[in-house]
């Protein structure tokens, strides 16, 4: 038996895109591989589950243009650590 995948983030969690994410299809009310929402882009996980047959976890994402996007683990991050790592590298170049 495989055993459950463990959600890295919660729901209610404040994060932001950590890539450009384009609609793969599954976005219904947008043509394919239009932008849905571009690196950097605010969000709050609004629910966490996962994929059974492959044992991903997927996070609904609302992100502030009101759109509800299923996102993986590497395709968001934490709000405050994005932001702290933007900071750390406009630190390190001055």
């Amino acid at each position: 038996m495989i055993e459950p995948a463990t959600p890295k983030y919660q729901w209610g969690q404040s994060v932001q895109a950590a890539v450009d994410l384009f609609n793969d299809g599954t976005f219904p009310d947008e043509p394919p591989e239009s932008l849905l929402a571009k690196t950097g882009d605010p969000g709050e996980i609004v629910q966490v589950g996962t994929h059974v047959e492959t044992n991903t976890i997927i996070y609904l994402v609302e992100f502030r243009s009101n759109r509800v996007v299923g996102c993986l683990e590497s395709e968001i991050a934490p709000l405050n650590e994005a932001a702290s790592a933007t900071q750390r590298e406009s630190t390190e170049t001055a």
